[in-house]
């Protein structure tokens, strides 16, 4: 059983996929296979360089994710044509890493996987991770030292949280106690155990 782990940008989502491996489940984490893919020598590198010059590039090599992410979200056919070199090889890597799994399920982390409008197409069950918009803000601006403005047009740019909710089989509401957390994944890892028993 695979289950793809979402939620909106600053939810938590990485933290709770955390809290999953250390009970032994398998990862497979986009994020983490989109900045290997965009890193120095990364095997996306070449097509992004020829899709957006240099201005994109860093000095190492590696994508500037910065500009990147300024020239993505004030130009949605250079964000296509991102997505359009970057999704094929997240997928194959994906499903790579999956097929590898031996752990008893397996979660799949995607940001976007409502986004795609294909949830169901990798995952059997979808666990969203919520907060709330305030919340998430916050943590984005601290984490990544990003302004408000810029954190506000990234979530404006990603599906709504009423759009996420309707796709959970499964939610974690990450706006509580944080000591609580790794109690409430437990309790979702032993219901999924349940579930493919």
């Amino acid at each position: 059983m695979v289950v793809g782990l979402t939620g909106g940008i600053g939810s938590g989502k990485t933290t709770v996929a955390n809290l999953f491996g250390e009970l032994g489940v398998a990862l497979v984490d986009t994020d983490l296979i989109a900045h290997q893919l965009t890193g120095p020598g990364g095997m996306a590198m070449p097509a992004i360089q020829a899709a957006f010059g240099p201005s994109v590039i860093a000095a190492d090599g590696r994508l500037d994710r910065a500009a990147m992410r300024q020239l993505a979200f004030s130009d949605p056919a250079a964000r296509r044509r991102l997505e359009a070199i970057l999704h094929p090889l997240i997928r194959q890597e994906s499903e790579r890493q999956l097929g590898e799994a031996t752990s008893p399920y397996a979660i799949l982390v995607v940001p976007l996987l409502v986004e795609g409008g294909r949830p169901r197409e990798r995952a059997q069950r979808v666990l969203v991770v919520d907060c709330q918009p305030q919340t998430q803000v916050e943590r984005v601006m601290k984490r990544n030292n990003l302004p408000r403005e810029q954190v506000e047009a990234i979530l404006a740019a990603q599906a709504s949280r009423e759009q996420r909710l309707a796709a959970a089989d499964d939610l974690i509401d990450n706006d509580g106690a944080p000591d609580t957390l790794p109690q409430r994944v437990r309790a979702l890892h032993e219901r999924y155990l349940a579930l493919i028993a």
